[in-house]
């Protein structure tokens, strides 16, 4: 994008806007003890108190550091605990061992955010549109974090024997199950994808250019629990026909029986939240599944996934702040979808595309190029957004990637079909 020259009105907005990010974060850990934002329950996930820092290590770092040249680092140990993944900025702490960071405690580190929001909003009028731009950066990268930390979190919950709600839910009303999946059909065309440079957007969805997409179909809707279950009793786990070579020997490998955080007793299935353990509600969309899963799904069905630019020509027409996203902090769950097409929210949606570079990417100089092309390899796109993406982060066009075997995020599907 081209640099914009800054106003005091801009940086006004943009100092409310970080002060509301930064606030986000700390109300979501504010039900938490230290030791529940020190553990760390598999190398895919951090700890709680982690993502508080790092985000924090970003904003030291890349506006602090860098632009104001009195400015000294809070406590010059933390860019060594704190760097996630930045080669440019030295040597940092094994991710698989951020758990064994009980020091410092959760209080340092909300300290540590507290010194550098202070330091930062009192700098923002003076600092360059370069520092500006990585402001704007920082605010969207912590958004990210929000999501993984609330994801992280229940995945640690769900390692708990106690399994414990983390927020208080109001009792689940049941609802009527949506009507059968309808199709959206398009002729085969060409589209224009990927960010058109007005606003905000990461390096990875850009440049915009034009796409085949063939005659197809997809889905006004995700698949629900409801249906999921009906692949279960199909024998869907035990089919190996459905499933791709990896995928079936993922299944084979770790006992895959259902989505993440299921569990089947006497006939009747649960799923845990971050409300604690309930019953699949049937209506709502399924989520907590992997690639692997996604595609052996669509196979079963009779269907395939849709590639990302299907997805993002069908979503181009709708609302992406609208649907079940994160406002503020409280539990987090897919819902059952109100009528009509809708394509933000509730859960992530797994793509047949690989997360590979637009013709003509580049990437930006300096660490902060780091960002995303350096993971363009081995990944699977996804869209949408979930119910823990803050509203107003995703976009039609915004990239989201794992690896296929991934599924403690809210990943779910949409099924395609050719014409």
């Amino acid at each position: 994008m081209e640099p914009q020259r800054q106003t005091a009105g801009s940086h006004n907005e943009l100092a409310r806007r970080f002060a509301s990010v930064r606030a986000l974060s700390e109300a979501l850990v504010a039900p938490l003890s230290d030791a529940d934002a020190t553990v760390q329950s598999m190398d895919d996930a951090s700890p709680a108190k982690w993502h508080l820092a790092h985000t924090t290590w970003f904003f030291e770092t890349f506006v602090l550091r860098d632009h104001i040249a009195a400015y000294q680092l809070h406590d010059p140990r933390f860019p060594f605990l704190f760097n996630s993944y930045y080669e440019a900025e030295g040597r940092r702490h094994a991710r698989g061992r951020r758990g064994m960071v009980t020091r410092p405690t959760l209080d340092e580190v909300l300290a540590y955010r507290a010194a550098v929001n202070d330091a930062l909003l009192t700098a923002i009028d003076d600092l360059p549109d370069a520092a500006i731009e990585l402001v704007t950066l920082g605010c969207h990268h912590e958004e990210q974090h929000q999501e993984l930390l609330v994801t992280d979190l229940l995945h640690l919950m769900s390692e708990n024997p106690l399994e414990p709600a983390v927020w208080p839910a109001a009792p689940k009303v049941p609802v009527a199950m949506p009507a059968p999946i309808g199709w959206i059909e398009s002729d085969e065309r060409v589209v224009e994808v990927g960010h058109d440079g007005q606003g905000f957007a990461f390096d990875c969805e850009g440049p915009r250019h034009r796409a085949l997409v063939p005659a197809h179909a997809i889905a006004d809707r995700t698949v629900t629990n409801g249906e999921w279950q009906r692949f279960i009793a199909d024998g869907g786990y035990r089919d190996a026909r459905l499933w791709l070579s990896d995928g079936w020997g993922w299944v084979q490998r770790e006992g895959v029986v259902a989505p993440l955080y299921w569990q089947e007793r006497d006939g009747v299935w649960t799923r845990f939240g971050l409300d604690g353990r309930r019953a699949v509600d049937p209506a709502a969309p399924v989520t907590h599944v992997s690639f692997y899963e996604a595609d052996a799904y669509a196979t079963w069905a009779g269907a395939r996934l849709p590639t990302e630019f299907e997805w993002e020509a069908a979503a181009q027409g709708h609302q992406a702040g609208a649907g079940n996203q994160m406002d503020a902090a409280g539990p987090v769950e897919p819902r059952p979808a109100a009528d009509g097409p809708a394509f933000f929210g509730d859960v992530w949606e797994w793509t047949g595309s690989a997360y590979r570079p637009y013709p003509g990417f580049r990437a930006v100089e300096g660490a902060v190029g780091e960002y995303n092309g350096k993971f363009m390899n081995g990944q699977f796109v996804l869209r949408g957004g979930s119910c823990a993406t803050p509203r107003g982060h995703a976009r039609a066009c915004y990239r989201n990637f794992f690896y296929p075997h991934q599924r403690w995020q809210f990943t779910g599907v949409r099924l395609a079909k050719d014409l």
